[in-house]
């Protein structure tokens, strides 16, 4: 044939047809025409050499073609080689080159979901809804969506007790809140000093007690001494141990009177703590009487030791005097037993289920008929008779009789068992005066100290101190909350 692809020009064409053409003879031995196999190893064998005899000739693998293998998808197992079933002769074969992976199609999208609106207040917005089928997305199938956890609910704290106001009433008083002008000071009686405020608390047993004593806003404006005095004490150790809280007012009149009420809280500490255990003993058993005739005893004693004092300093005993309030806490867990004892005016408060009730105990009424030296003469006899006419002319005092002391203040007890939840007040006239004569004061503070935990120290404080127009001398107070 020609490459020009013309015609065939004769005998030079006819080694294509004495190759290929079927009528042409083989020329190796066998009578029978070569197959392809037979073919196949003469060309293995030109190439790598002869074959070993008795062994299957293992063909060669051709290069791939240049097109490539078709891509392979993500899903599909890799191709495995063609297994063979023994050595090959040979060089072995160059490896394939892998095709390179392709990525595999992403999948589509889901729908777009209209923006979401925030609930209402108060409403929470209902979780997401899960699918409810497994759809294949591509090559990707979503897991089915579990639920979110229920949340627990956890108890949430009680909201904090209001803040405490300024004041209560229909306007503020006219005296500055905070103190204005300090007390005289002597350089050779420094001791002599008393803080504007005393703050103190604790807790023992099944109480918790708060105290504090703030001077008025009269004295602070003017530049006086407080004339109240705060004690608070423990005597004893552990169970047996025994709480005293004792606060006492001077006479206003008088420029010793922070003395005198300083010197009365120290002579009934001192009288309770030699006396702690007996009486610590007394109020677990409930003795009553034997508490109220031992506790009267003990304050008689204090306030004689106080006109004492006041004789040998050259004063009046009216003018060297004080009221006296104290209260006794058992530190006994077990024992809810809260005695009150003291002489003078004051106040006695119970907080309980958010109302207050005044249990100050009132003065001993005299029972029975007059008796020589008590009371005053009848003024008719029994049978109608009347003894004498009074003309209002007054006895002139005997010289061989002592003078008359002045009346003195009946003594007041009170014993009173708690109850969990409970809130006993015990306060001097600066604080019992307001509490009587403005609700809005008692409202204020039910507000505040009816709460499961009693306030702290700085809260205490600030709570005592709320203003009332018109009430403008000290405030000591002293609250006992139970648990």
């Amino acid at each position: 044939m020609s490459q020009q692809g013309g015609t065939p020009t004769g005998p030079e064409d006819d080694w294509w047809g004495q190759l290929y053409d079927d009528a042409t003879d083989d020329t190796g031995p066998v009578p029978a025409p070569d197959s392809l196999d037979d073919r196949f190893a003469s060309a293995s064998g030109t190439l790598g050499g002869p074959a070993p005899a008795g062994l299957p000739v293992t063909p060669a693998i051709p290069d791939p073609r240049p097109g490539g293998a078709p891509p392979r998808v993500p899903w599909e197992p890799p191709p495995r080689g063609p297994e063979t079933s023994g050595p090959s002769t040979g060089a072995s074969p160059p490896t394939a080159p892998r095709p390179p992976e392709q990525p595999p199609p992403a999948a589509p999208r889901p729908p777009e979901r209209p923006p979401a609106t925030a609930p209402p207040a108060g409403q929470v917005s209902p979780p997401p809804a899960a699918p409810t089928s497994g759809a294949a997305f591509g090559s990707w199938t979503p897991t089915t969506a579990r639920p979110p956890a229920a949340r627990t609910t956890r108890m949430e704290p009680p909201p904090g007790p209001l803040p405490s106001r300024a004041h209560v009433g229909s306007r503020p008083p006219t005296y500055d809140p905070e103190p204005t002008a300090l007390p005289p000071a002597d350089p050779g009686a420094l001791d002599g000093l008393v803080s504007d405020t005393v703050l103190d608390g604790a807790r023992y047993g099944a109480c918790t007690l708060r105290a504090a004593s703030v001077r008025g806003d009269s004295a602070r404006y003017r530049g006086e001494l407080r004339r109240d005095a705060l004690l608070t004490a423990r005597f004893g150790t552990g169970e047996q141990a025994l709480v005293l809280v004792a606060l006492a007012t001077g006479v206003r009149t008088s420029p010793g009177a922070h003395r005198a009420a300083a010197e009365a809280c120290r002579w009934i500490g001192a009288a309770v703590g030699r006396s702690h255990a007996r009486l610590a003993d007394d109020i677990g058993a409930a003795r009553r009487g034997d508490l109220k005739s031992g506790l009267h005893r003990l304050t008689d004693r204090s306030l004689g030791r106080l006109r004492a004092s006041a004789a040998e300093q050259g004063l009046e005993p009216d003018l060297y005097a004080a009221t006296l309030r104290c209260l006794l806490l058992p530190a006994d867990p077990e024992c809810r037993t809260r005695v009150f004892f003291g002489v003078g005016p004051g106040g006695l408060f119970r907080l309980r289920d958010g109302a207050w009730q005044d249990i100050e105990p009132g003065t001993t009424e005299a029972r029975g008929e007059p008796v020589v030296g008590f009371g005053s003469p009848p003024a008719e006899t029994p049978d109608g008779d009347r003894l004498t006419m009074d003309l209002g002319i007054p006895t002139p005092p005997s010289p061989y009789e002592p003078a008359p002391e002045p009346p003195r203040e009946p003594f007041r007890f009170r014993t009173s068992v708690a109850r969990p939840g409970d809130t006993l007040l015990m306060c001097g006239t600066g604080l019992a005066d307001p509490l009587r004569g403005e609700p809005a004061l008692l409202a204020h503070l039910a507000d505040r100290w009816s709460r499961p935990e009693p306030p702290g120290l700085a809260a205490f404080l600030a709570d005592t101190q709320v203003r009332v127009k018109g009430y403008a001398d000290d405030r000591t107070a002293a609250a006992v909350w139970e648990a």
